[in-house]
């Protein structure tokens, strides 16, 4: 298969899986739209204040990460390429009276399509394995990047993503490469990780795994300097059935191991 083909399987996926999250306990739409800030307190504490200042979010889902920075006075723009995600994020902004704007595009077309320079680019949590390629995207998050402005991700840490994920898994177990194949790996999910149970129909994905190698490597090399690198012995969501919440919202494990990673990177000025 042709990455583009990959790309259009993963999009079915997502498509589907939007009106499941609406609905889900994890997502909490509905306290949501009552006032409840989605972010985190890590990347809220790690973005900083962000009032008045422009962000743009990639892979930016139904919207409700993007509305949540919208909500503490930034002004935001999410880009997704899922069609029902941007539908329903737009739909969103509309209902809570903010005013975000949302962009249907994959990564690498978004220079196509938009035209402005942002005061910070952020993405979090489960992005990096849905990108074909890492370079190019480094390059996207340069592109669009003001001279003072830096680049912030949050995401699920590669170390954390081989063991063995699925229903009745009780203990951590190596299952999946760590480092980069050349063939994106083949998933077949029924469900959401939102919600097990809904019942499906496009239950194929095909994800890239990455190393932090690769991750630094991109960043470096499209032009950005890393100012920070945090690692975290939580993460956002149940990624293993045995993991318990603590009073902090947060998941973790009886041991620790790396389950988050944070980057905060700058453009290299010449």
């Amino acid at each position: 298969m042709k990455t583009q083909e990959y790309i259009e399987v993963n999009k079915k996926f997502w498509n589907e899986r939007v009106s499941i999250h609406k609905k889900s306990e994890l997502y909490e739409l509905e306290s949501f739209k009552k006032g409840k800030n989605k972010l985190n307190t890590l990347e809220r504490k790690e973005l900083g204040n962000v009032k008045d200042k422009t962000i743009l979010h990639l892979q930016c889902h139904f919207g409700m990460d993007t509305l949540s920075l919208a909500m503490l006075g930034a002004k935001a723009t999410g880009i997704d390429f899922s069609e029902d995600a941007i539908k329903e994020a737009k739909s969103l902004n509309k209902e809570l009276g903010l005013d975000a704007e949302f962009i249907l595009s994959d990564i690498k077309s978004l220079p196509e399509k938009l035209d402005k320079k942002f005061d910070i680019v952020f993405t979090s949590y489960g992005v990096l394995t849905w990108l074909p390629d890492l370079n190019k995207w480094a390059g996207v998050v340069n592109y669009f990047l003001k001279d003072d402005g830096f680049f912030y991700i949050a995401e699920i840490h590669p170390a954390s993503i081989i063991f063995e994920d699925g229903k009745g898994v009780k203990e951590l177990k190596v299952k999946y490469p760590y480092f980069r194949q050349a063939i994106p790996l083949e998933f077949v999910v029924n469900g959401s990780y939102a919600d097990s149970e809904a019942r499906t129909k496009n239950n194929k994905t095909y994800e890239w795994l990455y190393s932090l190698m690769d991750v630094f490597s991109s960043l470096l090399n499209a032009g950005l300097s890393i100012e920070f690198f945090h690692e975290f012995p939580f993460t956002v969501y149940p990624q293993f059935p045995f993991m318990k919440r603590g009073r902090d919202g947060y998941w973790r494990l009886k041991k620790e191991i790396p389950l988050l990673f944070s980057i905060k990177a700058v453009r290299n000025i010449q």
